[in-house]
This record gives structure tokens, C-alpha cells and sequence, in this order.
């Protein structure tokens, strides 16, 4: 793509990701071209009347390219934004995103300095957890090997891998240690929601990550089943139990909380006020 300055290259982007179907196409192009000219988004609007170098123009067209094929953008440009941070990303790992952040306001209020982050990811929870509460420690467990790839190396972008030690694990089966916070937001589409998510969440992010049974009838529930089951075994007396969940599921998992013999069982709502967190304390 041959262009004179950032702004007519931006334009044809534009159009070009509309015709995609992208949705917030102009946004989109604006974060891929601040990529491609290794600027702040917030300052692009300064530099977009300079010429931009062929290798520049390059990386742009094939990140226009990534996006109008539906690959998210911070797939493209590796990052994503967490509760004031940036963290690394990839195809290994679930995006972080703003709902979730609901879930670090409700365990920075319950504090404790031992914390463990079930299915981990990114490690975008707990190390936002870690770098809000200084005095504490934690683990992050993955059945992933890429996903814990990820984690670690975003523990050593924040400054944080002396605190954070990541153990490949289905869930608690290879976790050590007893806790004041477990935390985890875990797989919960159901089979039928799954059909219907955007491509760049169907065709990019992983399944195991998503989802926990890919078979059409899958209720979404197994992990909370499975953590409700096997997380008071690793939890402090008055420690906390912390879980994103999807809107409709509060009933169910308030209950498999309360049959696991946590007390102080509640519900949190996200911005949108719909459920998204539930909070269960082991007895003292």
C-alpha cells in the first residue's frame, strides 16, 4: 500500500475494514496505525500529516489485513488493557476484559497476601491483584502451557515474578498452599451460546477458555461444579472464594457455594447491572 502520509493510509483503512464488516472501524484503524507508527494512540492525531516509511506502511497493511479477517487488534499488536495495565496476549489465552475488572475491585476489598488464580491465563488477574495488594503473594495454575508462557512473561513486564509463581494444573489438582483469596474467572458459555459469539472471539480465543464442554447441551456450569467442590480444601479459615460468572448463572452457583459450606454467599453486579461475581467466605 503506497501512501504519501498516515491520514490518507488511515482513510483507506478505514473503508477497507468497513467493507469487512468490522465493527468500530474507524476506532480500529486508529489503534493499528498508533501500532504500525509505534505511537500513543492518544498522540496519533499529531503525526497523521507526516509521511510514514515503507516498512511502516507495510506493518499497517498487514494489520489491516489481520483485522478485516476478523483477528482482534490486540491480537495483532500483542497487548490488551487490564485494569490500568497493559499485558501481553496471544491465541493461547483469553482477553481480559472490563467486566472482569469487577472481579479485582471485590477481591482487593477482601484483601489477603496469599492468593491463588484458577485457570490463570494472561495472568492479567492476578498480577493485578499482586500489584494492588504489595504485601501479597500468589499462584496462578493453567492446564495451558502456552497460556502459562504468557503469564510468566507478563509477571516479568510488571516487575512482579518473585511474587507470582504459575504451576501447569487442571484446576486445583497440582495447586499447593492454603489461601485467603481464590479467584477465578473460568469457563462458562454454554453450548448454545457458543454459536453465537463474534468471530473474534470464535475463530481467535480458545475454546478451552470459553468454554467447559463443547457438546451443543453443556450448561456452562462444570468449573464452578468442580471449584465449588475442591477450593475449600485450599482456603484459610475466613478466607475468600471469588468467581466471574455469566449473567444468568448467579443461582446456580451461589448454590454449589452454599453446598460446598461457604457462608456470606453473594452477588455483584457488573456496570451494566447485570450478575458477574460470586463471593463466598469459608467459615472461622
Amino acid at each position: 500500500m503506497t501512501v504519501e502520509t498516515a491520514q490518507i493510509a488511515l482513510f483507506k483503512a478505514t473503508q477497507t475494514l468497513k467493507s469487512a464488516d468490522v465493527p468500530d472501524a474507524a476506532r480500529d484503524a486508529r489503534r493499528l496505525m498508533a501500532f504500525a507508527l509505534d505511537v500513543d494512540p492518544g498522540r496519533l492525531t499529531l503525526v497523521l500529516q507526516d509521511p510514514i516509511s515503507p516498512q511502516q506502511a507495510v506493518c499497517f497493511e498487514q494489520a489491516v489485513v489481520a483485522r478485516a479477517s476478523r483477528r482482534p487488534v490486540s491480537h495483532i499488536i500483542g497487548r490488551r488493557a487490564f485494569y490500568g495495565r497493559d499485558f501481553h496476549v496471544s491465541d493461547a489465552v483469553l482477553d481480559p476484559r472490563p467486566e472482569t475488572e469487577i472481579l479485582i475491585e471485590v477481591a482487593i476489598e477482601k484483601g489477603g497476601t496469599r492468593i491463588l488464580d484458577l485457570g490463570t491465563g494472561s495472568g492479567a488477574i492476578l498480577l493485578s491483584l499482586l500489584a494492588e495488594l504489595p504485601e501479597s503473594r500468589g499462584q496462578g495454575v493453567d492446564i495451558s502451557p502456552s497460556a502459562l508462557e504468557i503469564a510468566m512473561g507478563n509477571a516479568k513486564l510488571h516487575k512482579l515474578e518473585t511474587r507470582a509463581e504459575f504451576t501447569q494444573s487442571n484446576w486445583l489438582g497440582a495447586a499447593q498452599g492454603v489461601y485467603d483469596l481464590i479467584v477465578s474467572n473460568p469457563p462458562y458459555i454454554t453450548g448454545a451460546e457458543m454459536r453465537d459469539l463474534s468471530p473474534e472471539v470464535l475463530n481467535f480465543e480458545p475454546h478451552i477458555a470459553l468454554t467447559p464442554d463443547m457438546t451443543p447441551d453443556n450448561d456452562g456450569l462444570d468449573s464452578y461444579r468442580i471449584i465449588a467442590r475442591d477450593a475449600p480444601g485450599f482456603m484459610a479459615d475466613g478466607a475468600w472464594l471469588i468467581v466471574e460468572i455469566g449473567p444468568l448463572q448467579a443461582p446456580d452457583v451461589c448454590g454449589f457455594f452454599r453446598e460446598a459450606g461457604l457462608v456470606d454467599v453473594s452477588i455483584r453486579h457488573d456496570l451494566d447491572g447485570r450478575d458477574r461475581v460470586v463471593v463466598g467466605r469459608k467459615p472461622a
